[in-house]
């Protein structure tokens, strides 16, 4: 099998993971609570929104006020600590993506309800103030539970695609009364009329992604089949023209219980693979670039019963991730799991997943060991470097239990390198740009996306475990243009690479 053969380039592994709980370093216990309209969401955003190279998160709370959280770690390695910061106090938030979205420098917040969205401007000081009725974002009544984002040619907005769950409105539901999800594209600086993407199939997660490596972002959109019942599938939409694909142009009709999306090249074959998590199985697809295929079980990554505890009931997926949590040089993928609420078909004590990737290219469930393995119900989550020392932590955030915390301890890991992007207005950040880094004989592949997760991204350099090897090199595909040349750096080291190209969008 062609991916197995791939994943055996990769170097070994450094050390089994560690994590020790530092949720005694956040200043208050945070609580995503709520009834029926927060059974789902629960995302938490991750950005420096002040420029001190700590990453901050913005918590979602349900009914409860959702929070801002400052980092205050003191050094790379010292316990994680947070300090509350000053949040505009708005509830019934499902989950948040950074971005800057007016391309001043300061990241910004889109804000996903129940009720209608909001943008926070970044003032690059951890203040935020509400832009949405400036921007020309429509204050719609929904239930927003996905989100997604990309820069256009011609446009100094980014393009915005909203996904939403049930139709609260609809007499007849909540069964087979799936709400549309909406598109926006900007005029000049404002937003224009939405357009709408119909029918709607209950998003839960959706991720903008050059899949296929032709410089032609599409749209991924994964919904739950429990609230669409039949008829509905895993979408594909093209952005220009706008159209979603089909069964006639490649487009696999596959259904399930989608709750959340993870995009990484697993397989090293240089294409976005996707990890999709559901209700049972979670399924991972690899792309060659031409289309997707289901993993094999012996893989080991449909993690579709509970590994730990008495439970023998399948286990329900939501945010996924992949990131290299030893360094070795290979993805590995977390998992966060929990019941909807109490349904009785589906486990109770279901922990979550930590899945590290082994030399074969199989995975392994490493999350007890690593101390991860908590039983409450966990929606959104996020691996990033929250100390600066080169080991990805991990916050959790969980339903109707306090959110966690955990610092990566894990012990003789490989080298690393974070690489940040910056280029001119619009598109500050390089939405749209793919990064590869060659090391040890190969070359690993990042694509710098804003959406997928459960209700929850991140914005941030993007990291790249290197294993044994001491010396690499990177280059950069910036949106709409060329390869850059190939550029020698050190590693265990955070890089930020500008654009001197002046050919833009």
């Amino acid at each position: 099998m062609r991916w197995l053969a791939l994943c055996l380039a990769a170097g070994p592994v450094a050390a089994d993971p560690a994590f020790l709980d530092r949720s005694d370093g956040l200043p208050v216990e945070h609580v995503y609570s709520g009834g029926w309209e927060h059974f789902v969401g629960g995302g938490v955003a991750v950005l420096d929104c002040n420029g001190d190279a700590r990453p901050d998160l913005f918590a979602a709370g349900g009914t409860s006020p959702a929070r801002l959280f400052v980092n205050v770690t003191d050094s790379p390695g010292a316990p994680i600590r947070f300090e509350l910061g000053d949040a505009p106090g708005l509830t019934g938030v499902t989950g948040a993506y950074p971005l800057d979205i007016d391309s001043d420098g300061f990241l910004d917040l889109v804000v996903l309800r129940v009720g209608p969205n909001l943008v926070l401007k970044g003032n690059g000081a951890c203040g935020f103030t509400d832009a949405t009725e400036a921007l020309g974002v429509p204050p719609r009544e929904a239930w927003t539970t996905a989100f997604s984002a990309t820069w256009e040619a011609g446009h100094a907005l980014p393009t915005l695609v909203f996904g939403n769950y049930v139709d609260r409105d609809d007499p007849d539901g909540p069964f087979e009364a799936c709400d549309d999800n909406i598109l926006l594209r900007a005029e000049g600086d404002r937003y224009d009329v939405p357009v709408t993407l119909s029918p709607g199939w209950c998003a839960l997660s959706m991720l903008i992604s050059d899949w296929q490596r032709t410089g032609t972002p599409e749209l991924r959109i994964s919904n739950d089949r429990h609230y669409y019942v039949r008829g509905g599938y895993e979408e594909m939409w093209r952005l220009d023209p706008l159209a979603p694909r089909g069964t006639k142009d490649g487009w696999e009709e596959v259904s399930l219980w989608g709750m959340g999306i993870a995009s990484g090249d697993v397989d090293g074959n240089g294409y976005p693979d996707v990890m999709l998590t559901s209700m049972g199985d979670q399924l991972l697809q690899f792309n060659d670039g031409a289309g997707f295929e289901n993993a094999p079980y012996s893989v080991g990554s449909y993690a579709q019963r509970p590994h730990a505890g008495d439970d023998g009931r399948p286990s329900t997926g939501w945010h996924a991730e992949f990131g290299d949590v030893d360094n070795d040089g290979r993805l590995d993928l977390f998992i966060a799991k929990g019941n909807v609420d109490q349904m009785p078909s589906n486990a109770m004590h279901d922990p979550n997943s930590l899945l590290m990737q082994t030399p074969d290219g199989t995975f392994e469930e490493a999350s007890v060991a690593a101390g991860i393995a908590t039983m409450d119900r966990s929606r959104g989550a996020a691996l990033s470097d929250f100390d600066g020392d080169g080991r990805l932590d991990l916050v959790v955030m969980n339903r109707r239990a306090p959110m966690e915390l955990w610092q990566n301890a894990t012990e003789a890991t490989g080298h690393w390198l974070a690489v940040e992007l910056r280029q001119r207005a619009p598109n500050t950040r390089a939405v749209g740009a793919w990064i590869e880094v060659r090391a040890g004989g190969r070359v690993q592949a990042r694509e710098v996306t804003i959406g997928g997760g459960h209700a929850g991204g991140s914005s941030g350099p993007v990291q790249v475990g290197l294993g044994e090897t001491e010396t690499a090199e990177v280059r950069v595909r910036w949106p709409g243009g060329d390869w850059t040349d190939w550029r020698a750096t050190e590693v265990d080291r955070r890089v930020t690479i500008e654009r001197d190209d002046a050919s833009r969008f």
